[in-house]
């Protein structure tokens, strides 16, 4: 009786494992083809990305809330110290590792991707000799040239092959290798409490965020805050005429600029982003005529235009009935 329900436990304990794998690889080639399916029409990943960690930090604060709530025992928060010197490199790892990758479906086919990206266990096991975390063996040496020959057969002289993509996939595979041996290590350490995957995202997604947000600012930052997909405004060189015309101001004609003016510049450029928005959003809910080109089009020449049609429509059916009058008279 007790072998039959060790052999059960057994088999139990490999089905899971197997459905837990296969679950793990559906979800992540169907992220794999929805990040390059979004790419074609909205070019900008690391915003993807951004927005894609806000989501996973909101729904493991509120796993943790929900866990807390149920079993009553308060989750593992970090102290500042530990959470600068121990999550941050890790966090950092991982936030270039994610962003590059999504960077480079813009350039590359799904798969030169994935190959180029499998090479990510070839630094994984360099990292691993360098931190100690594996020991060296002939095993590892024979992944390591299958990895690299295979790499190198697959995308010599490929007719969809792209430099700059291969780079940034090539470049987040390295830096993938840091961020899983970081992570091992992170998880390894028992004092931090972090073994739970939750608590992990947890901690991990804020300084994701803002350790991406660099090169988002610096990459797609302008193109984003002008791109008819999020506001229907276009003119770039009318913010940056605004943004020039000041830094020539501060700096040829020495005009005094103070940190609270700056501020107040910003507010007002988010001002005129939120009326472009809302006027786009209110032209897409109503459903009445569209303004008329020309001059007709400036909304002062329009309301003067429609307040006066009535008037001349008057003029010109009176003219007409003294007109016939007239007529009739002779």
């Amino acid at each position: 009786m007790g072998k039959w329900a060790l052999d059960v436990a057994f088999v139990w304990k490999a089905v899971l494992t197997l459905g837990l794998v296969l679950l793990y690889y559906c979800f992540s080639i169907g992220i794999t083809f929805y990040n390059k399916w979004l790419t074609k029409s909205f070019h900008f990943p690391l915003f993807m990305t951004m927005l894609h960690l806000a989501v996973i930090f909101l729904f493991s604060a509120l796993s943790r809330a929900l866990v807390q709530c149920s079993s009553h025992r308060a989750r593992v928060v970090l102290s500042w110290t530990d959470y600068l010197r121990r999550v941050a490199p890790t966090a950092l790892a991982t936030a270039l590792d994610v962003g590059l990758s999504n960077w480079s479906f813009l350039y590359i086919t799904v798969s030169l991707y994935t190959m180029t990206k499998s090479s990510a266990v070839l630094f994984i096991l360099i990292f691993s000799l360098i931190f100690k975390l594996e020991e060296l063996r002939a095993a590892l040496v024979l992944v390591v040239l299958l990895i690299a020959g295979g790499l190198f057969m697959f995308t010599y002289k490929s007719t969809q092959f792209n430099v700059e993509g291969f780079a940034l996939v090539l470049g987040a595979s390295f830096i993938g290798g840091i961020r899983w041996t970081l992570t091992q290590m992170l998880l390894q350490k028992a004092e931090l409490g972090l073994q739970n995957p939750i608590d992990t995202m947890f901690h991990l997604q804020p300084l994701m965020f803002l350790g991406l947000f660099p090169l988002f600012a610096i990459f797609e930052g302008l193109h984003l805050s002008t791109s008819e997909k999020i506001f229907r405004f276009q003119d770039t060189g009318l913010l940056l005429r605004e943004v020039c015309t000041l830094l020539l101001a501060a700096h040829l004609l020495g005009d005094q600029i103070s940190l609270l003016n700056w501020l107040g510049f910003a507010l007002c450029l988010s001002g005129i982003s939120l009326h472009v928005a809302l006027k786009a959003l209110h032209s897409r809910g109503d459903g009445g005529p569209k303004p008329l080109k020309g001059l007709g089009s400036h909304p002062d020449l329009q309301l003067l235009l429609r307040s006066s049609r009535p008037e001349e429509d008057d003029n010109e059916e009176e003219e007409e009935e003294e007109y016939f009058v007239a007529q009739g008279q002779q």
